[in-house]
């Protein structure tokens, strides 16, 4: 009999991590869901535990020593991690560069990049020493394309990407396969984390359909559900009514 599955999921509190979660489940893979907000992880486990196993981690990525030492703490049918989903992500603030708020870009820089970083550094030996694994990072249209006030979210999409590209190449010898999923807008809590709370992140998603976290959770799994052969690289998903980063057709 196959053994299940294994995915570690970041960012798993909420959004396309939550709905990720909810699609891994429904197929039978076992998960490690890992955010900062304990009360929705036993909430998130206690749903999906009726589906398959889960486990929780309960640390911020920004924080390196946790991390590691989290990952590390995995019972040991955990330990095996198949697939890794470096989804924890945030963008804070639409200011130009020459006002933006330096807690802002520490937030984003922290989170984006070297919050994927040490996650990934915490998973990957295992990988490598197995010669199998996927991992996708949630990248954005931000990595692909730079809008007016996105400066420095844009910069650290931009390293997600260079950073998956580099990963490509570095773990080919081991058959590990490496995405990178960007989407576009997407109705989640991120403009509410953006605006912090300002009324201006209602009226983002207004007078169109964005895309929902649920349409890039069945891209998340299209893409791990490949044969062995088949790596999909690179994906960028806009919702119909979006063209680029600053064109988005909405209704009166």
């Amino acid at each position: 009999m196959n053994k299940r599955k294994v995915a570690l999921i970041t960012g798993a509190t909420s959004g396309i991590g939550r709905a990720t979660a909810e699609e891994f489940a429904k197929h039978g893979i076992n998960l490690i869901l890992c955010g900062r907000r304990q009360q929705r992880l036993d909430s998130i486990e206690k749903t999906l535990s009726k589906q398959t196993e889960v486990y929780t981690l309960n640390f911020d990525v920004r924080n390196r020593e946790k991390t590691l030492e989290s990952i590390t703490s995995l019972p040991e049918e955990f330990k095996d991690i198949d697939i890794l989903i470096n989804n924890a992500g945030n963008a804070h603030g639409l200011d130009p560069i020459q006002s933006g708020n330096l807690d802002d870009w520490d937030a984003m820089m922290d989170i984006n990049v070297k919050g994927l970083l040490y996650v990934s550094k915490a998973v990957i030996p295992g990988m490598t020493e197995r010669q199998s694994g996927h991992i996708i990072n949630i990248g954005s249209s931000a990595g692909k394309e730079v809008y007016p006030n996105g400066n420095v979210y844009c910069g650290s999409k931009h390293a997600v990407l260079a950073i998956t590209e580099g990963m490509r190449i570095d773990l080919n010898p081991f058959g590990i396969k490496v995405t990178a999923i960007n989407p576009g807008l997407v109705e989640t809590e991120f403009s509410e984390v953006r605006f912090k709370g300002d009324a201006m992140a209602d009226n983002v998603y207004k007078g169109y359909k964005a895309l929902q976290a649920e349409d890039v959770a069945e891209v998340i799994y299209f893409a791990i559900s490949r044969p062995v052969h088949v790596n999909i690289a690179d994906v960028l998903m806009f919702c119909t009514a979006q063209a680029s980063s600053t064109i988005v057709k909405k209704s009166q």
